[in-house]
């Protein structure tokens, strides 16, 4: 029998290797044809005497990477389409279609013939599942492994839940299911996660020798007798585990995540009951929460769009692809500076940092030096590859040095005059095709673009700090930019591995727009009397990774006030909030508190290993209310509306107009409750009717900044939602 996914080949040993390499792409992915034919084959392997065992293999550098989101969105559509005709039939079917992979793959274990999984490059998510159905794993030395459904708002479906605390110690198996993270070779062995790691070149040849060697089609929940290795549920390792593990994973999701709180449920219950039963249990939880709102938000922002930016969505076609070889950093001695500078060497680009002086530039070497070493020390990196990272980098202060760079990344002070004298020095040296980007925070590019002689190469890159870990750059076109400036921003963020969302110019652009709303209503806050410990967690409960007063210590608040007063000086005095003028002024000009960079800002950094702690001071500020008395719901709402309208407001500007960037800037960019999708998507979740009659409570009581726009209340007569009004062109395809 032919496959289209798979071939089957019996060695002379009765040995079926089944090796998967689903063609037209590449990596294999679990989706309904591919169940199907390995349904099939299972059912071949277990009738054909001649086949003692199999090994499951990928004619791939990668073993697989998961199972097709868009295969589960379609099932869920499904399942709302029946849902409208029949609830009861609508949710078996949910249920039988999340069930599908964990029959097939029990059939799998259950069959009598021995199954080993070869493990090379990476296993995730439903490949991983189907290797752990198998009898026994061999993996790749340089091979990883990890279950990361957790991200995109899911879990483990397929059997992930059950057989992964049955293989290792509940307590690792609990990280390793919450975490969604990989997990190494040599980890995965001591784990008791896989049999044997040899090297790629041995895998096929290891699985046969065991198989050889006697390896029975049993699994050990499948023996009598068979003990969990972290211990039962009710024993004293029972005991000692799940009350803390509780409390941690509330610490951690605020139990805002269904698919979260769905792994806890399922490894408890499933420790409970014979192995079938807790695979029952397990799809059943899977189809629940599959129907959440969260979840579906999620899987579209940050699996779906993430990845269709990531591949170019927003490059004009009609650019062909530029390999961007060399750039030059300007204000490159400075802390975001240093880190553009750092990332693009890391990524093989030729960097020259320019700075005031070459003392001031070498900084930028330091700060590759400081990070190179600390990867170093967790072996991540080798001598060799740091060395080669450091040495692409040249500090210098001279501007001749910027003859034959591809670009020009402007980094320098939050001031227009500085960036006026820099980019005029900086274009008398760059070659003609060069392209110009300023990473300004908030100062308009239009208006920076008049200091250039070239405004269609003109172009805002906006970096957010620290730059080698937050994975969000936006690029910024004004009316001049050009085609060929935007695309090569895109090909030069694409060789630096980081997610671009393009957006029109404006005052802050898009991300500081609302991270300065999220901000802005935690100084309103204080000014109201909220102590600041309630903002902080509450906050945090409402998903938001880091509370408003901690993000602007990290982010500097004396960048704050430059940036407000930058605004005052070209707007007038009413353009900024009087309470949010009121909070930064006293605390830059009045108790020099900047945040973290000087050690002193809403919190206090003291030497360690003393922790930071919110600073006392801020309750003497403003007069305290009674905590027992506040709402705590309505904080929570206060944080997401105050984002969200703002979001709303850039889409009727046409600051934003693909929808897929207002949500995953909104994650990426400052970390907007991810377990929402997303700034519009947390509209679209409640409906554009609910929200605007929230905005519109909130508006009475705490003031204008809740004000729905009129794209708001258009859009609610009808409950009319983001995602149908400004389809983007691939979702209206896919439709």
């Amino acid at each position: 029998m032919t496959y289209t996914h798979f071939t089957v080949e019996t060695d002379s040993d009765g040995i079926a290797v089944i090796t998967w390499d689903s063609p037209e792409k590449s990596m294999n992915v679990i989706d309904q044809s591919v169940m199907e034919e390995l349904d099939k084959i299972v059912d071949y392997v277990a009738s054909e005497e001649g086949i003692k065992g199999a090994v499951i293999a990928s004619g791939k550098k990668t073993f697989g990477a998961g199972a097709d989101l868009s295969m589960l969105q379609k099932m869920l559509g499904e399942f709302k389409a029946e849902e409208a005709k029949d609830k009861e039939a609508a949710a078996q079917m949910l249920f039988d279609g999340a069930y599908a992979l964990n029959q097939m793959l029990r059939k799998m274990e259950t069959n009598g013939k021995p199954f080993v999984a070869a493990i090379n490059g990476q296993a995730l998510g439903g490949c991983l599942e189907i290797c752990l159905a198998c009898h026994a794993r061999v993996m790749a030395d340089d091979a990883k492994v990890g279950l990361p459904e957790v991200k995109v708002g899911l879990f483990p479906g397929g059997g992930g839940t059950q057989r992964v605390p049955r293989l290792m110690h509940t307590q690792e198996a609990l990280q390793m299911l919450l975490k969604g993270g990989n997990m190494h070779a040599s980890k995965a062995k001591a784990n008791g996660l896989v049999t044997e790691v040899v090297p790629a070149s041995e895998l096929v040849s290891k699985a046969k020798e065991l198989i050889n060697d006697g390896l029975k089609g049993v699994q050990p929940w499948d023996v009598k007798g068979y003990k969990f290795p972290g211990g039962a549920v009710y024993s004293p390792a029972g005991f000692q585990l799940f009350p803390p593990a509780n409390a941690i994973y509330r610490r951690e999701t605020q139990d805002n995540y269904p698919g979260a709180r769905a792994i806890m449920k399922c490894v408890y219950e499933g420790m409970l009951v014979p192995f079938d039963t807790a695979l029952k249990i397990e799809s059943r939880y899977f189809a629940e929460v599959l129907r959440s709102t969260e979840a579906a938000m999620m899987i579209r922002t940050i699996f779906m769009s993430m990845q269709e930016l990531n591949k170019g969505a927003r490059r004009p076609a009609s650019v062909g692809k530029t390999e961007i070889k060399k750039i030059g950093v300007l204000g490159g001695g400075g802390f975001m500076g240093a880190g553009i500078a750092y990332v693009s060497a890391k990524a093989g680009i030729e960097v020259v940092v320019l700075d005031r002086d070459a003392e001031s530039a070498a900084n930028a070497i330091a700060h590759a030096e400081g990070l190179e070493k600390k990867a170093l020390s967790k072996k991540r990196t080798t001598e060799e590859k740091m060395a080669e990272v450091i040495g692409r980098i040249t500090a210098t202060d001279d501007y001749s040095k910027l003859s034959d760079v591809d670009m020009v990344i402007e980094a320098v002070f939050e001031d227009s005059k500085v960036k006026e004298i820099v980019t005029k020095a900086a274009e008398e040296h760059m070659p003609k095709d060069a392209i110009y980007a300023s990473n300004t925070s908030t100062i308009p590019i239009t208006d920076l673009s008049k200091f250039s002689q070239r405004p269609e190469q003109f172009i805002g890159i906006h970096f957010f700090s620290p730059v080698d870990r937050m994975m969000l750059v936006e690029v910024i076109k004004t009316e001049t930019t050009g085609d060929r400036a935007i695309a090569m921003a895109l090909d030069y963020i694409a060789r630096i591995k980081k997610t671009p969302i393009v957006v029109n110019d404006t005052r802050g652009f898009y991300v500081n727009r609302c991270v300065l709303r999220y901000m802005g209503e935690a100084y309103n806050m204080l000014t109201e009397g909220v102590p600041a410990a309630m903002i902080e967690n509450l906050a945090k409960q409402a998903g938001m990774p880091l509370g408003p007063l901690q993000l602007n210590d990290e982010t500097a608040i004396d960048l704050a006030h430059k940036i407000i007063h930058q605004a005052i000086r070209d707007l007038g005095d009413g353009v900024v909030d009087a309470r949010t003028l009121e909070v930064v002024n006293t605390m830059v000009e009045k108790h020099e508190r900047f945040g973290r960079k000087n050690g002193k800002g809403f919190y206090d950094y003291p030497e360690k290993p003393a922790k930071k702690h919110l600073w006392p001071g801020l309750k003497d500020l403003y007069p305290q209310q009674d905590a027992d008395s506040i709402d705590r719901q309505e904080i929570k709402d206060r944080f997401h509306a105050a984002i969200a309208v703002e979001a709303a407001r850039c889409v009727e500007e046409g600051v934003v107009t693909d929808v897929r960037e207002a949500d995953v800037g909104s994650i990426l960019g400052f970390g907007y409750a991810p377990c929402t999708g997303g700034a519009l998507s947390y509209i679209d979740g409640m409906g554009t009717t609910a929200f605007v009659e929230l905005l519109q409570k909130l508006e009475a009581k705490y003031g204008d900044q809740f004000k729905p726009n009129a794209l708001l209340l258009d859009m609610a007569k009808n409950n009319e939602l983001f995602y149908e009004r400004f389809a983007p062109e691939g979702a209206k395809k896919a439709a």
